[in-house]
């Protein structure tokens, strides 16, 4: 800081840029010098934190079990077992040389295992680097400690010297929870093993009041029980540890436990099926046939059919099977409704339209007094005829008229009945610029059926045809003759050019006449476009083309691109004699 302030001091007195530039420069030259002498500090914070990355992650504040002993006792094997690590395991000391973490689940909640290497029974002044990291995590971390004893002593240390090991390190156990862990029964069995060591090993127990467990990594025997042993006794001790605390009363001023007072003197005893009383009576309860068999209504016929009682109700399964099986029955949840009169569930419920029930304005006999109506007005025409018989009845029609009077009827009375089979299915409307057309060439148009339609009714529809309105606009035909005369002119004194270009006008002027008669526009008059005579179209014109010659071989007008016109190749190299436009 100091140098960086004298040099800004300095700064303020440079009278030129050159003289400000040689500060600067100076200024980091002797920061750089500084860092310089400080290269040693650096690199050993740079050992220190490539150190620090290469410790396991540990969480100081979860739930742990940490593995301690002698090498070779097992603690790699028991880690592999209840974790998903993978830790290495030989048959020589001291595989692990730092600190492993492996995690697991029990009971809904995660737990880290730490394995720690070896240790010897010697003074902590003796120790080394591989066994002070077992010594830091024992006395640093929260945890439950699984101490590993090898009573077949294949790990090269008598069980004397495991439980020397243990009394010397046994300060370290303090305000934790204990277990020892009696490794590898397959090889010696705890029953067999001798009685002076075992009772060495249970004074050693019984002095630090502690739990001893047996187990095999090699059979996986008692592993699970050691790791629920260990995972419960510490949860029970993190409880307690959280109960004795000042938090726990403020968690309590918060819970309110209700305890029910009865309402009435009346004994409501436990309710017991009829069935299972059965059972009961008859001793089949427990067994596998204490269960009442139901009904099989649905399913294929087994051997079994005969013990089925029929008398049990049936389940909505049943009559799902009765009435058609899946996709075919619909449940009735009328049956559940909740009335105050059983027999109104399957009533049938009012539509209601502007608040007023629907059915008070439906007559349920409509049906029957429609057909007494007509069965009444046949009755007064049958006696009508009766009552005419053998009258000739006066009319102004002659028989041709009366055929076609009747026709208009009946086709009356077909296209009503028609209409009113229509207007019941859904069918889509057709705008009417498309009605009339056909849809594909079997369809009858709207000429043809117009025409068949009065003809039908007895009108003449012959000049319905030629009084329709073409869509088509008819070309206007030129006639030969009059071309011939036109283009007859006199040729003599043509030149052959002249004369050739002639005749090719006159083989297309029908052709030329065609295109005129269907174009849309033709060339109007100079007034008609704003200008005065020839000679101003003729100027408008010539102006119009030289302003689309200015953006020709562009998109238009407001095409306002710029490309490039100095073309490498045209401009590159000895220039010689000739043009240099092209390649």
């Amino acid at each position: 800081d100091s140098l960086s302030r004298d040099y800004i001091r300095l700064l303020k007195y440079g009278d030129s840029l050159y003289r400000c530039k040689q500060l600067k420069r100076a200024a980091l030259g002797r920061m750089c010098t500084i860092i310089k002498r400080q290269k040693s500090a650096f690199a050993y914070l740079e050992e220190v934190r490539k150190h620090l990355s290469r410790l396991p992650a540990l969480d100081p504040h979860t739930r742990t079990l940490l593995c301690t002993g002698y090498p070779n006792v097992g603690k790699s094997s028991f880690m592999n077992k209840v974790t998903r690590a993978n830790v290495d395991v030989q048959p020589y000391a001291f595989t692990t040389k730092s600190l492993f973490v492996g995690h697991m689940d029990h009971r809904y909640l995660r737990w880290q295992v730490i394995d720690t290497p070896g240790i010897l029974d010697h003074p902590l002044e003796q120790r080394n680097t591989i066994e002070m990291q077992a010594i830091t995590a024992l006395a640093h971390l929260q945890c439950a400690v699984m101490y590993f004893v090898d009573a077949s002593e294949q790990c090269g240390y008598t069980v004397e010297q495991q439980v020397s090991l243990f009394k010397s390190i046994k300060p370290l156990f303090a305000n934790k929870q204990l277990i020892v862990v009696i490794n590898k029964i397959d090889v010696q069995p705890w029953s067999t093993l001798d009685s002076s060591k075992k009772s060495l090993i249970t004074e050693m127990c019984e002095a630090a009041n502690c739990t001893m467990m047996c187990m095999s990594n090699v059979t996986e025997q008692g592993v699970m029980d050691v790791k629920t042993a260990a995972c419960d006794k510490l949860l029970q001790a993190r409880v307690e540890k959280r109960v004795v605390g000042k938090k726990v009363d403020e968690v309590m001023n918060r819970l309110q436990v209700f305890h029910p007072a009865p309402r009435d003197d009346e004994e409501r005893t436990a309710f017991i099926p009829e069935s299972v009383a059965q059972a009961r009576k008859e001793g089949r309860v427990g067994s596998a046939d204490h269960k009442v068999k139901k009904t099989t209504a649905g399913y294929g016929v087994t051997k079994n059919d005969g013990d089925v009682d029929m008398n049990v109700r049936k389940t909505e399964r049943d009559i799902m099977w009765e009435m058609g099986g899946p996709g075919v029955y619909s449940m009735d949840y009328r049956k559940n409704y909740l009335l105050e009169k059983d027999e109104e569930k399957f009533d049938a419920i009012p539509e209601i339209m502007d608040g007023k029930n629907i059915a008070d304005f439906v007559d349920p006999e409509i049906d029957l007094k429609l057909a007494a109506l007509e069965a009444e007005e046949d009755q007064r025409m049958a006696e009508n005829q009766a009552k005419n018989m053998g009258e000739e009845p006066e009319s102004d029609l002659d028989s041709d008229e009366e055929e076609a009077f009747s026709k208009i009827r009946t086709k009356k009375a077909t296209s009503r009945e028609e209409s009113r089979i229509n207007r019941k299915q859904n069918t889509p409307v057709m705008p009417r610029n498309v009605r009339g057309r056909k849809k594909d060439k079997h369809d009858v148009g709207l000429l043809e059926s117009v025409e068949g339609h009065l003809d039908g009714l007895g009108v003449e529809s012959s000049g319905v045809k030629s009084n329709v309105r073409g869509r088509k606009r008819e070309r206007r035909e030129r006639n030969d003759d009059s071309v011939a005369e036109e283009m007859d002119l006199d040729t003599t004194g043509m030149s052959k050019g002249a004369l050739k270009k002639m005749k090719k006008e006159k083989k297309d002027a029908p052709k030329r006449e065609h295109s005129l008669a269907r174009s849309h526009s033709r060339p109007r008059e100079p007034s008609q476009v704003g200008l005065r005579d020839e000679d101003a179209k003729k100027v408008a014109t010539k102006k119009e083309m030289t302003a689309k010659r200015a953006w020709s071989g562009l998109s238009g007008e407001g095409d306002q691109r710029k490309t490039v016109h100095l073309v490498k190749w045209m401009n590159t190299g000895k220039k010689r004699n000739g043009t240099h436009n092209k390649r």
